[in-house]
C-alpha cells in the first residue's frame, strides 16, 4: 500500500486449502565430506542453508552466513563444499559471535539457467542492506563470477510496489528467459510503507550484460510485479522464503516468523507450501511426521526428481553452529 492507501500492484490473497497435506517424512543433517578446513575458513556443515536449486545433477544449497555452495549428492547423501570469493578481511564466515554479521553478502537466492557450457547458477544477495547487493555466477565448469550489482538492486529498491518498506529478496526461479524474484515481507513499516510479499520478472540476458558492463548497459526493467497476502500462521504473517517451477504451477515456501525488520530474527511460528496454479494460490502448513505443526525456518525448495509428490526443502538452524538440515517432504491431496 502507499501512503495514500492505494495498492501499488495488483495483489494475490492466498487462500488455506484444507485439501492439501505437506509432512516431512525425512530430515538429513548437513555435513561436509570433506569436514572443517581452517584454511579456506570452511565450518565441518553447512550453515543458514537459504535457497535450493538442482544444478549439475546435485542439490545446491545456498547459505546466507558462509560463502560456500553445498553441493549435495541425495542418493548416497555426499555433501561437498564449493568455496565463492572470501569477504572482507579474507573470511568466509559471518555471524555475531565474530562480530562481522554486517559484513555478509547474504546470500538468499538462488536459480540455475542454461548456458552454451551447460548451466548456470545465480546467487543473489538479498538487498536488506547496501552491502549485500551481489550476483554471483557459478558455472558448470566450477568457474565463479563475482559482480557488485547497486545497479540491479536500486532499481528493485525503487520500485516500491516490489520492495514494499524494505528490499529482501529471498527466492528465485527461472521460466521463459526470465528470472523471477520474491521478496519477503518481513520488514518494519517505514516512510508510509508496509512491508510487501512480492515478485517481479526480469530478462535474463539483460541482466547478465548489465553485470558485465553496468556503465554501458542499464539494468533490466521489472515486469509483471504482483504483491501477495500470503495468510498467516500463530498470529504472524508468512513471507516468501523461496520458490521452484514445476509443471503443476510454482510451489513455494514461505515462513511465519515475528522479526523485528528484514534483518533481524524472530521466533518462528511455522512454515507453508504453497503453490500458484491455474486454481490462483494456495497452501497449508507444514507438519512434522507426528502431525504437529513444523517450527522449522524452512528457506529453500526443490523438487524430488524421481518422484512426483515430493520436494526438498532445506532447514536455517539461525545458529551458527548447528547444522542444516534437508527435509524430504511428502505431499498429499488435491496439488
Amino acid at each position: 500500500m502507499n501512503p495514500e492507501g492505494k495498492p501499488l500492484a495488483a495483489t494475490v490473497r492466498a487462500v488455506r486449502d484444507r485439501g492439501l497435506a505437506a509432512t516431512i517424512v525425512r530430515r538429513t543433517s548437513l555435513w561436509y565430506g570433506g569436514g572443517a578446513d581452517l584454511a579456506m575458513d570452511r565450518p565441518a556443515h553447512v550453515r543458514a542453508g537459504s535457497s535450493l536449486a538442482w544444478f549439475g545433477g546435485r542439490l545446491a544449497v545456498v547459505q546466507d552466513d558462509a560463502s560456500f555452495v553445498a553441493l549435495i549428492d541425495p542418493a548416497v547423501g555426499r555433501v561437498d563444499a564449493l568455496a565463492l570469493p572470501l569477504g572482507k578481511d579474507r573470511v568466509r564466515q559471518f555471524d555475531d559471535a565474530r562480530g562481522n554479521k554486517q559484513d555478509k553478502p547474504d546470500w538468499e537466492a538462488c536459480a540455475v539457467t542454461p548456458s552454451a557450457a551447460g548451466e548456470t547458477l545465480w546467487l543473489f544477495g538479498s538487498g536488506s542492506t547496501g552491502r549485500r547487493e551481489s550476483v554471483a555466477l557459478i558455472h558448470s565448469s566450477g568457474e565463479v563470477e563475482l559482480f557488485a550489482a547497486s545497479g540491479l538492486y536500486g532499481q528493485l529498491r525503487a520500485q516500491v510496489a516490489f520492495s514494499g518498506s524494505e528490499l529482501n529478496v529471498e527466492g528465485a526461479l527461472f521460466c521463459d528467459r526470465r528470472i523471477r524474484l520474491f521478496n519477503r515481507g518481513n520488514g518494519a513499516r517505514r516512510d508510509g510503507l508496509a512491508p510487501v510479499n512480492a515478485s517481479c520478472d526480469i530478462d535474463a540476458a539483460t541482466l547478465e550484460a548489465h553485470l558485465r558492463s553496468p556503465g554501458s548497459v542499464p539494468p533490466p526493467q521489472l515486469e509483471r510485479i504482483v504483491a501477495y497476502d500470503l495468510g498467516t500462521i500463530q498470529g504472524a504473517r508468512l513471507t516468501f522464503t523461496d520458490a521452484a517451477v514445476a509443471e503443476k504451477g510454482i510451489f513455494y515456501l514461505a515462513t511465519a516468523e515475528d522479526s523485528a525488520d528484514a534483518v533481524s530474527d524472530g521466533v518462528v511460528g511455522g512454515s507453508a507450501i504453497g503453490i500458484m496454479d491455474s486454481h490462483g494460490c494456495r497452501w497449508i502448513e507444514l507438519r512434522e511426521s507426528d502431525g504437529t505443526v513444523s517450527r522449522s525456518k524452512t528457506e529453500g525448495i526443490a523438487l524430488v526428481l524421481a518422484r512426483e509428490g515430493a520436494l526438498f526443502a532445506v532447514v536455517d538452524a539461525d545458529d551458527p553452529e548447528r547444522p542444516s538440515e534437508l527435509c524430504e517432504i511428502v505431499l498429499n491431496g488435491t496439488w
